[in-house]
C-alpha cells in the first residue's frame, strides 16, 4: 500500500484502492464525491491502529 496524503484517516486498503480510484476522476461532481469519501471514510476508521 502507497502512503497517500490521507493514509492517517483512511486507514483500510480497500478505502485507499477507492481513495487511488475516485481521485483518478476529473470534474467537479468527482472532486466533490471524492470529498465526501474522504469524510466518511475517515469517520469510520476513526477508532483503527495505524498501520
Amino acid at each position: 500500500m502507497n502512503h497517500a496524503p490521507t493514509h492517517p484517516w483512511i486507514k483500510t486498503d480497500c478505502g485507499q484502492a477507492k481513495y487511488a480510484e475516485l481521485s483518478a476522476r476529473k470534474g467537479t461532481l468527482a472532486k466533490l464525491r471524492l470529498s465526501w469519501f474522504v469524510v466518511i471514510a475517515a469517520l469510520r476508521d476513526w477508532h483503527l491502529p495505524t498501520a
